[in-house]
């Protein structure tokens, strides 16, 4: 059996963190959640998930400059990052691709849709 797919979830918002966990420790996935951008860049650098689940609006870092420095990072510059925001502005989404984001959800978001985007981008990874 394949182990458990690792994703750090990068959210100030406990409410949403903690049903970001939920669906996706319910699917399947191993969930380490993170509430600043700061903390997040030294937690990934010493244990790299498979995916970083990001959202934009982040105390000390923001996720733009996390999402930044992780891609310079060359230990870590091939984890896919899937941002996850309330930042809906076409700028915002064409800066996160720019810095090397895979994908870009806007909340309100659909959990069910969520688990398969990241089922998709982990089988598509496989191949």
């Amino acid at each position: 059996m394949e182990p458990k797919k690792s994703i750090a979830v990068v959210e100030d918002e406990v409410a949403i963190s903690k049903l970001i966990a939920y669906v996706l420790e319910n699917a399947g996935f191993h969930v380490r959640t993170i509430f600043d951008g700061g903390e997040a860049l030294e937690k990934i650098k010493n244990d790299p998930p498979d995916l970083i689940l990001l959202d934009l609006m982040l105390p000390t870092m923001s996720g733009f400059e996390l999402l930044s420095r992780i891609k310079e990072e060359a230990s870590l510059s091939r984890v896919p990052i899937v941002v996850l925001t309330c930042r809906g502005q076409d700028e915002d989404k064409d800066r996160a691709f720019r810095l090397g984001a895979i994908e870009y959800v806007t909340k309100p978001f659909s959990p069910t849709g969520l688990v398969a985007m990241l089922k998709n981008i982990f089988s598509s990874s496989a191949q």
